[in-house]
């Protein structure tokens, strides 16, 4: 057996995929966004009807593909995705779009055109954080992704069915990734679906170890100056990109019906 070292230009490592064809782009798109539902549904963050991803059309980019209205996340595939215009019709597809998924989704599409992708849905510890009306804290290496870097929307009325509340959350969320909607839940976006969806995935286990941690007693917060070393580290949206991989080819492999 050969000990040598082996050149780091010859280890494997990935990088997000670029493409010369839109159909293409469209394509993976769709495939991303549908791997990122089945693993939503895969840890629970369903509730009912609730919560949406949405990933934009890499051609019409006022478009946006999303899961249809009242379909298990456990059960879509390609196939089943919707796409919306600006105005909340459906333009391809077969079933309705949840409106609260248009209202929100749409304005902050809108609002930040360097987001390709936007999740959100009523998983239960970002539920439960919510209730608090705070925001994470640096309580671990991994909540450090969001240090000064995610806004709360100090407000309720009720389930978001009209644009001026989706645009008052846009605002919220301002530049940052990811927004506390207060008594509601949590909304990511990214670059990549990859992205929204795995800051959505470890934001909510965030929100777990802090409600845990204080509820086992007084915290030790990281350091202003090592939690922004650390945002820098692990907060950039190619490291949400790569964090979703392992993630994906699980998915892929358990539910090879995803793509039909």
């Amino acid at each position: 057996m050969n000990l040598e070292p082996i050149p780091t230009d010859q280890l494997a490592f990935r990088m997000p995929p670029t493409f010369d064809d839109v159909a293409d782009e469209r394509r993976h798109r769709q495939e991303r966004l549908v791997a990122a539902l089945r693993l939503f549904g895969r840890f629970g963050f369903e509730e009912g009807v609730a919560g949406h991803i949405t990933a934009r059309d890499p051609e019409h980019l006022d478009h946006f593909w999303v899961n249809p209205f009242g379909m298990s996340f456990k059960h879509i595939r390609v196939s089943d995705l919707i796409l919306v215009n600006h105005q909340g019709q459906v333009v391809h597809g077969g079933h309705h779009v949840n409106q609260a998924a248009f209202a929100i989704h749409s304005m902050v599409h809108q609002a930040r055109p360097n987001a390709v992708a936007a999740a959100h849905s009523h998983s239960v510890h970002g539920k439960a954080l919510s209730s608090l009306g705070v925001l994470l804290e640096p309580l671990t290496q991994d909540a450090c992704a969001f240090y000064e870097d995610h806004g709360l929307f100090d407000d309720y009325t009720g389930v978001v069915l009209d644009v001026e509340e989706g645009r008052r959350i846009a605002q919220a969320l301002g530049s940052h990734k990811t927004v506390i909607l207060r008594n509601h839940g949590l909304l990511t976006v990214g670059g990549s679906v990859d992205a929204a969806a795995w800051w959505f995935i470890t934001m909510e286990r965030s929100c777990q170890a802090q409600l845990l941690a204080k509820a086992a007693g007084p915290t030790v917060s990281i350091e202003h100056d090592q939690a922004k070393l650390t945002h820098g580290q692990i907060g950039g949206d190619f490291a949400g990109w790569l964090n979703f991989q392992p993630l994906y080819d699980q998915i892929v492999r358990s539910d090879p019906d995803l793509f039909d």
